[in-house]
């Protein structure tokens, strides 16, 4: 058991900013990331492009290091008990440890939606995100030919992204219709940072189609892997050759310990004051779990709790703090799904991959626990991460509650050696 005064859960770029807040006041500060290191699914270390490190990480790591807060990596956290305290285990380890905190930050970030459709679990196919945190893990893909497919503003990052490692882009397909992207970009107006951004991006590939109002239906395959992608924009489809398919629909939260915890929630997120309080005394939570809204809302929500946890005052932060939830409110009508996606898996299309659940499983059913009991769809590693938002969006289905383990634990790390020897 280690005591805290302050448990940041996450060290993406709103776990940095709340924890070097909190420490630089004085208090006593630890930061839990399952990753080795910190900075997030955003901020992840690039080993193709080191010499381009984002001036704006740096900057925030090196707070970080400076406050004085401590950050343990490898850390996951997979179950809360009475004190209050969170139990985690690291991730080369079989032992359990204890933080009781006084204050407890949840800064645990969101992840891709993905939605079924026939060939999304071929190889070759990956997620959006998890393509480009691949190749900065070291996955080179020199030369193939990639499709960006899905929605939402992640698509022009890892297109360049992924342009810049030297990969051929083909095409990008985003399902939002250009009048509604039109519209959104409008909206900007006040916000030209974005713009100008978007518009970087765009340069970086302009050599690749971008095309709106278009969608994936299939992904086709040979003997040596994936071989195309079968795309429409509802008035025709055709075939696009590639190599790889990196593709999702948007985000959604990670919510899991919020949930276990018993917070509040306005529909899928969690629900906070203006000092990013939730319904629980001492509990604070910022980023992506609050709203999708990038990563100036989660450095300026990150902010507002650290100095919250210390009893200072964060009113000089409101009016930003305003700005970036009109800007949560704008992306997510802009990036809305449309409803011909939730037909796009055929009846043969699995839908809950850990469990091999094909949609045809599901057809009668009449929610989450109806589909547990009859063909364990939500109830294999994963703990419905990945079916569990895809089921939502195609039938509606919401979560009915969260269990600890959040995540697989190795029987020894719960008993202790005698009790093992016990039992067997």
């Amino acid at each position: 058991m280690r005591n805290v005064d302050v448990l940041v859960v996450g060290a993406g770029p709103a776990g940095i900013a709340a924890a070097a807040a909190a420490a630089e006041s004085g208090l006593c500060t630890i930061v839990l990331d399952d990753n080795p290191c910190a900075g997030g699914q955003i901020w992840r270390g690039d080993l193709q492009r080191k010499k381009q490190e984002d001036w704006g990480k740096q900057k925030a790591l090196k707070r970080l290091a400076q406050s004085g807060a401590e950050v343990l990596g490898g850390y996951r956290v997979f179950d809360i008990e009475p004190g209050p305290a969170v139990k985690a285990i690291r991730s080369d380890e079989s032992s359990v440890i204890s933080f009781r905190y006084n204050q407890l930050v949840l800064a645990t970030g969101a992840r891709e939606r993905f939605l079924p459709f026939p060939g999304w679990t071929l190889p070759g196919v990956f997620g959006a995100g998890g393509l480009q945190a691949l190749v900065k893990s070291g996955f080179r893909i020199d030369g193939k030919r990639v499709i960006v497919a899905g929605t939402g503003p992640l698509l022009l990052a890892v297109a360049s992204y992924l342009k810049k490692t030297s990969a051929h882009v083909v095409c990008v397909a985003e399902q939002v219709p250009a009048s509604r992207l039109a519209r959104f970009t409008t909206s900007l107006w006040t916000r030209p940072e974005k713009i100008w951004q978007g518009i970087r991006y765009r340069a970086s590939f302009a050599d690749a189609p971008y095309h709106t109002g278009c969608w994936p239906v299939a992904a086709l395959a040979n003997d040596a892997g994936l071989r195309a992608v079968r795309l429409t924009d509802g008035r025709r489809t055709w075939e696009e050759p590639c190599d790889l398919l990196a593709c999702g629909f948007h985000l959604v939260p990670n919510t899991e310990i919020a949930s276990l915890l018993g917070c509040a929630f306005r529909s899928e997120f969690v629900q906070v004051d203006a000092q990013q309080r939730t319904s629980l005394p001492g509990v604070f939570c910022v980023g992506e779990p609050t709203g999708i809204a990038g990563l100036e809302a989660a450095l300026l929500q990150g902010e507002i709790a650290g100095l919250a946890c210390a009893g200072k005052p964060t009113e000089h932060l409101a009016r930003s703090a305003e700005a970036e939830r009109r800007f949560e409110r704008s992306l997510a009508k802009a990036f809305a799904l449309r409803k011909e996606l939730r037909s796009l898996a055929s009846p043969e299309t699995l839908v809950c991959r850990c469990e091999d659940v094909p949609m045809s499983r599901l057809a009668g059913l009449t929610g989450w626990t109806h589909a547990k009991l009859q063909t364990r769809c939500g109830m294999g590693p994963c703990q419905g991460r990945i079916c569990g938002p895809a089921v939502d969006a195609l039938l509606g289905w919401k979560p009915v509650m969260v269990r600890p383990p959040l995540f697989p634990v190795p029987l020894e790390a719960l008993c202790s050696k005698e009790e093992l020897k016990e039992s067997a």
